[in-house]
């Protein structure tokens, strides 16, 4: 799984995993990180599929689902450009970090951890020890 820059952003494509996932994830994780900044110009979809092998299809639902979280607008003749509303691009942010910790309480329940003990497990790893029963 080699990394592919395509007009500035990066991407890991594994062809074993569904495209049009790995294109949205991908995109939307580099929106919220800052890695694309606010007003962005995107690649074009035909850019972007040529680039990363893949029909265009795949790419155009992905651009479409970022519209849809409001993460990118279409102008008219000019392209796919990234959302100009730090506000979008915060809220956002935040509720891709909910659902991860969300996801991470899950987890967590299911190995039978209370909040305290992963707490102490967090602390633990932070200050670079190793395994055992959290004190």
């Amino acid at each position: 799984m080699d990394e592919q820059r395509v007009s500035g952003l990066r991407f890991r494509i594994d062809f074993s995993q569904p495209l049009y996932e790995q294109i949205l994830d991908q995109v939307r994780s580099s929106i919220a990180k800052g890695e694309i900044a606010l007003g962005d110009k995107m690649p074009s979809v035909r850019e972007l599929a040529q680039e990363l092998r893949m029909n265009p299809n795949t790419v155009m639902r992905a651009y479409q689902e970022l519209e849809r979280d409001g993460l990118t607008e279409k102008r008219r003749g000019q392209g796919t450009y990234v959302t100009s509303s730090p506000e979008r691009v915060h809220t956002f942010r935040t509720e891709l970090a909910a659902k991860y910790i969300d996801a991470f309480e899950s987890q967590m329940a299911g190995l039978g951890l209370n909040w305290d003990d992963v707490e102490s497990y967090v602390r633990r790893k932070r200050e670079g020890r190793k395994g055992g029963e959290p004190k």
